[in-house]
């Protein structure tokens, strides 16, 4: 296309104009953010050729308009934006909530709402990457009104940054995303706080945490500004995601009460089961993977040392995680590798430098 225009140039925004230079899908990428420092961010960044004045001057013209607003204000950019075009203008947007914004189209044909699966703990265009969709999940929400040229435009642009475009209903995608992601935080939060609120004959239990409560509530706090926009944008499919997990809570509270092993087992079961079917997307055997927790202190090159020493015999690491605990203890890496045999070849490795090994399957049979 010969121009694109993109609303909002913080993180997400900069890098889909990145991802499109990358892919030489636009001739110029035209920027336009209320916030004068982040469009000037942008463009330091190289993300945006051309930095508009306003959103009338930055939609003049596009084919494509691609609206990253903060969730809160992405209806009424996708509103704006659509009132702002003609005819030669498809819009879209990339917000993590579909409901409002496609409700804001009011049913033209020229839009299709968009949510990249993909992000970062950092914001604005300074950390903006054109890899930042590369295989990440992109659901698109046409409507019964939406021009199928118009979806095939998007669906192409979306393919060209590298994500894989996936159409689901706005509606559903709200629901989906609450359980997925929205729920997930939300409980982060509550049981963190639960922590952090309770003394039990005098300690503390924050100062106790071990790895569950640590994993459990690894995005708890995150940045207010985006996910107080978000519970409050997607509040109704969270209450029914909360609903539903209340209901779950309390069957485990009968169960216990009850003293039922059985269901608690089942419970277990189930959980594991649902886990693999989670890390088959991930791993081609999750039931081959193995976990090597070794004991690592806290120093310079450690981790080098380690990967350096597995890579030159060969063995991959699949996945990895440090647990810091503090600065005289040191922390525990987690290694994931594939098989029992490479598990056994890594442990003898580390320990022969020195390392406490511990090696377990990460599903357990």
């Amino acid at each position: 296309m010969r121009r694109l225009a993109v609303i909002g140039t913080g993180l997400i925004g900069a890098s889909v104009a990145l991802a499109a230079k990358r892919a030489g899908a636009a001739e110029l990428v035209a920027g336009f953010d209320p916030d004068p420092a982040a469009l000037e961010a942008a463009g330091k960044r190289g993300a945006v050729d051309e930095a508009a004045a306003s959103l009338v001057a930055v939609v003049a013209g596009a084919e494509l308009v691609v609206v990253a607003a903060p969730v809160a204000q992405v209806a009424a950019q996708v509103r704006a934006a659509l009132e702002a075009s003609g005819e030669e203008t498809t819009v879209t947007d990339v917000g993590s909530t579909k409901s409002g914004a496609c409700e804001a189209a009011g049913g033209s044909p020229r839009f299709v709402g968009g949510h990249p699966v993909s992000g970062s703990e950092a914001r604005g265009a300074e950390h903006a990457s054109a890899e930042l969709f590369d295989e990440a999940t992109w659901f698109l929400t046409p409507l019964a009104e939406t021009d199928p040229a118009r979806y095939r435009v998007v669906h192409g642009f979306v393919s060209a940054l590298g994500a894989t475009p996936v159409a689901i209903d706005p509606q559903a995608h709200d629901r989906l995303v609450a359980l997925t992601s929205h729920l997930p935080h939300a409980l982060a939060n509550l049981l963190v706080n639960q922590a952090g609120a309770t003394r039990v004959e005098g300690h503390e239990p924050l100062a106790a945490a071990g790895g569950s409560l640590r994993d459990m509530t690894r995005v708890a706090g995150a940045n207010p500004r985006i996910w107080v926009d978000i519970f409050v944008e997607n509040a109704a499919s969270l209450r029914e995601s909360l609903a539903e997990h209340r209901r779950r809570v309390e069957q485990l509270e009968a169960a216990l009460d009850a003293g039922d092993a059985g269901f608690l087992a089942r419970w277990v079961g189930e959980a594991a089961g649902n886990r693999r079917r989670m890390l088959a997307d991930a791993f081609p055997d999750p039931g081959e993977l193995q976990q090597l927790r070794v004991h690592v202190p806290d120093r310079p090159g450690v981790l080098a040392g380690i990967t350096q020493a597995l890579g030159a015999e060969r063995i991959n690491i699949e996945d990895f995680e440090l647990h810091h605990v503090s600065p005289d203890r040191g922390g525990t890496l987690l290694l994931l590798v594939m098989g029992e045999d490479e598990a056994g070849r890594a442990a003898t490795i580390l320990e022969s430098q020195g390392y406490g090994v511990v090696v377990s399957p990460v599903l357990a049979e």
